[in-house]
């Protein structure tokens, strides 16, 4: 487990660079078969811890992406390791991430969790081993520069660093002498990592999904190095894949077909019948882990019995009446035209009075615009301004001309042209 960043400890060293970064870090959401079920993520954790991300290893910042890429419905995640671990604060705080993240974390050791890596596995809700596997646990180490000072100075703070591990290990196993196991440099089997308390089980434990992707909708969200835009290979890869089909997957696993008489139990249904009844006895309460399929059967019948109690029976609440749709579509057509034509009558009304305002020279024809709005904003006020207004204040024939009078202009248009060749 190095603390600094040292060339000679990349693991890639001494074996080709990924070409992508899912050949060893990567996510996979599935969503449940059952609608029931917690939706579960898949991340697999398959190269070292490295600070620096990108070709070299998995980095915090690498995690903290997949975590806040997942859905807001993922209520689990299975985090799937094998590493032979690296950087001790990438590791640490990889760990706190998980831990803080809102969905249960259950960290599986697919082949290895060594050094950082066994910080990260033994900080998860669930630790399990997969058989076969290892974890190794040691103290820290670094490559330092520089005089006597600089030498003891860095060694008090590995040892800061290992007394921060065995605080870890103590919170996931307990109290023990991790200074020697540190030390030693302990390389635990499946079986003894359940021993020690780092671990809480050996299992198989099924994937979210998949190893590959699935169908034509997958969604595969690439983020480029920020710093090196044009180096997608070492950008940061998150895949969604969707459960295959019942009929898909029935097809793809079809037990081989036998000679002898009798129908073949296989495991994979025995642990699936298993997780499904144990399911149902907890929605349905059961505390009875040796409960029989009887049992089960009858309790789920009473409960489908009460809830079809207590299912309230829909009433019509007084003074409502049902109609039909085609009748109610009618009414709102009448109501519709009865609306238009009640707005026609008092757009008549109001114009009207306008029009007799002009014609009793209480208002100019400048200002009737304004009057008409007044009427519109509030008729009676309006109403009750315009009558009171004096009649014929405002002259209504055109000035410069008295009804049955001939001016003299007129008259002298007349004598020079005719009356005739005037008015033609």
């Amino acid at each position: 487990m190095t603390r600094t960043e040292t060339w000679p400890n990349r693991f890639w060293g001494s074996r080709d660079v990924p070409k992508t970064k899912r050949e060893f870090f990567d996510a996979v959401v599935a969503p449940p078969p059952v609608g029931d079920e917690p939706e579960v993520a898949t991340i697999r954790l398959y190269g070292p811890i490295d600070s620096w991300g990108g070709f070299w290893g998995i980095s915090a910042k690498d995690v903290g992406g997949v975590l806040d890429a997942l859905p807001e419905s993922v209520s689990q995640i299975i985090l799937r390791i094998n590493s032979p671990g690296g950087h001790v604060f990438e590791g640490i705080s990889i760990m706190n991430l998980l831990r803080a993240h809102r969905a249960k974390v259950t960290a599986v050791v697919d082949g290895l969790a060594a050094s950082a890596a066994s910080v990260i596995a033994v900080g998860a809700d669930e630790t399990v081993m997969s058989p076969g596997t290892q974890m190794m646990i040691h103290c820290t180490s670094t490559i330092v520069w520089g005089n006597a000072a600089d030498m003891r100075k860095e060694a008090a703070v590995l040892e800061g660093l290992d007394r921060s591990l065995a605080e870890i290990y103590t919170t996931k196993a307990g109290q023990k002498d991790w200074a020697s196991l540190l030390e030693a440099e302990t390389w635990l089997t499946a079986a003894d990592a359940v021993d020690e308390g780092l671990a809480d089980r050996v299992a198989v434990i099924p994937d979210a999904g998949e190893a590959e992707t699935v169908g034509d909708e997958d969604v595969i969200v690439v983020v480029p190095d920020e710093e090196d835009p044009e180096e997608e290979d070492a950008a940061r890869v998150i895949r969604f894949a969707q459960r295959p089909s019942t009929m898909a997957a029935a097809a793809a696993h079809e037990p081989p077909v036998s000679t002898e008489p009798g129908s073949a139990i296989r495991k994979e249904n025995v642990v699936a019948y298993d997780d499904f009844k144990a399911g149902i006895r907890e929605r349905l309460g059961m505390t009875d882990a040796d409960a029989t399929d009887e049992a089960v059967l009858a309790a789920l019948d009473e409960t489908l019995a009460e809830q079809a109690e207590a299912t309230p029976v829909a009433t019509i609440p007084a003074g409502t009446t049902l109609i039909e749709d085609n009748v109610l579509a009618e009414l709102r057509d009448n109501a519709k035209a009865g609306a238009e034509a009640r707005a026609q009558q008092v757009k008549d009304r109001r114009d009207g009075i306008i029009t007799a305002a002009l014609n009793e020279g209480r208002i100019t024809a400048a200002a009737a615009p304004n009057f008409r709005a007044m009427l519109d904003a509030d008729e009676t006020a309006a109403t009750a301004t315009i009558n009171s207004l004096a009649k014929n204040t405002v002259p209504v024939a055109e000035i410069g001309h008295t009804a049955g009078e001939v001016s003299a202009e007129d008259a002298i248009y007349a004598s020079a042209w005719g009356a005739d060749e005037k008015e033609a």
